[in-house]
């Protein structure tokens, strides 16, 4: 006998999951963060996308996070992925990210931002122009071009992807070099602004590596294996992790294209990343919260309008395929969906974004529920995810977000 999906109401009660986003933890949601301040404390504005995908923009969110500077966020549409809005057009002509107003002047480019940042608000620990931090700011440089190299070009001549693989794991060695030199696990002495500059692309660079590449970066170098276990024990960093299946797939418009090299190690990385088991993947690990589920459960509740609305399925069917999968996340009952939801509910699956939606363990949550749910009637995938832009992700269907 077919156990039937929970109602929304039934679902609802499931959940009392809650978040500060002014005072409390890290959050992609908040658009004012005081830190136990005032709005008359606050003398900055933050403008950065909508999605969290930005590099740029995690950098300067993460200083302000770390050195709890009160501050305004105002989201912005990327290119790549819908229309950019004309009042940031008028304040920012080039319609670039990140921006910050500090008292009342723009700054753009994300190490002026920081330059900016710490003559008003001081350093963390030390400053980008530091000479500790200098040598350690053009090593990050040195690694993301090789990680391009090696990740946008299509090897085209014999022998170029093994060099252009090896150039790479050369750079990570002078990484692995630089962090050995500490006492600890991070670039200096202490956290740093320099961990805050490596932060954004070496997290792009494990995701998409492992994907494309099939080349673990975590797993295989120790000293940057333990540096991502120290910054996971950072609240201020958990909250604007991403994980691999939204880096991997929305790099592709931004980066001007992302090549796999077709080996079997790549393919099964790519299979583990789009179809799971989402817990197998070296994305993460510190341990999941006790309320991962609650949480994906409460977006999803959040934003349902919309998801139905956006989804290409019949909306009744889909409703109904929906309170299966997260009747089967939050009770464990099997609910078998309408014969012909496995694409809509591989389509969400697909959509699923990390921080911008829910933390990394509610989206392995919500993910697994969403394909234990779609495989109970069918294979059928949906269409594959662009990648010369990612308009299927525009925000203006989710403006309560």
């Amino acid at each position: 006998m077919t156990t039937a999906p929970l109602t929304w109401q039934q679902l609802t009660e499931l959940t009392d999951f809650k978040i500060d986003p002014v005072n409390g933890p890290t959050n992609s949601q908040a658009t004012l963060r005081l830190f136990g301040q005032t709005e008359a404390d606050v003398r900055v504005t933050l403008f950065r996308d909508n999605h969290a995908w930005c590099p740029y923009c995690q950098k300067i969110w993460l200083w302000l996070e770390e050195k709890q500077i009160p501050y305004r966020i105002q989201k912005v549409t990327m290119f790549c992925y819908g229309k950019k809005e004309s009042w940031y057009k008028r304040k920012v002509p080039s319609g670039m990210l990140p921006a910050i107003e500090l008292d009342g002047q723009i700054i753009t480019e994300s190490d002026d931002i920081l330059l900016a940042l710490e003559r008003v608000f001081g350093v963390l620990y030390l400053g980008m122009e530091d000479p500790q931090v200098l040598p350690l700011r053009r090593l990050e440089r040195l690694l993301f071009r090789a990680w391009c190299g090696w990740l946008c070009y299509r090897a085209i001549f014999p022998g170029q992807e093994k060099g252009n693989r090896q150039q790479f794991i050369e750079t990570v060695a002078m990484v692995e070099e630089a962090l050995a030199s500490t006492p600890g696990a991070y670039f200096l002495a202490e956290f740093s602004t320099a961990d805050v500059v490596f932060t954004p692309y070496v997290e792009r660079m494990n995701a998409s590596l492992y994907y494309y590449k099939g080349y673990s970066l975590r797993e295989s170098n120790p000293h940057l294996s333990a540096w991502f276990d120290a910054m996971e024990r950072r609240s201020t960093y958990r909250g604007t992790q991403s994980d691999f299946h939204t880096h991997v797939h929305d790099l592709p418009p931004q980066m001007g294209g992302c090549y796999a090299n077709g080996e079997p190690q790549a393919l099964a990385n790519q299979e583990k990343v789009d179809r799971g088991d989402w817990f197998e993947l070296p994305d993460v690990t510190y341990p999941e919260p006790e309320n991962s589920r609650e949480e994906a459960l409460q977006r999803v509740i959040k934003h349902r309008a919309s998801l139905i609305k956006a989804n290409p399925a019949d909306e009744q069917l889909f409703d109904r395929a929906l309170r299966c999968a997260l009747t089967k996340m939050m009770t464990g009952e099997t609910c078998t969906p309408p014969p012909g939801s496995d694409v809509a509910l591989r389509y969400l699956r697909d959509r699923i974004n990390v921080p911008r939606d829910m933390s990394i363990y509610a989206a392995k949550r919500l993910r697994t529920a969403l394909e234990e749910t779609a495989a109970l009637v069918g294979e059928a995938q949906p269409e594959p995810i662009p990648v010369r832009h990612r308009y299927d992700q525009n925000p203006a269907d989710f403006v309560v977000g």
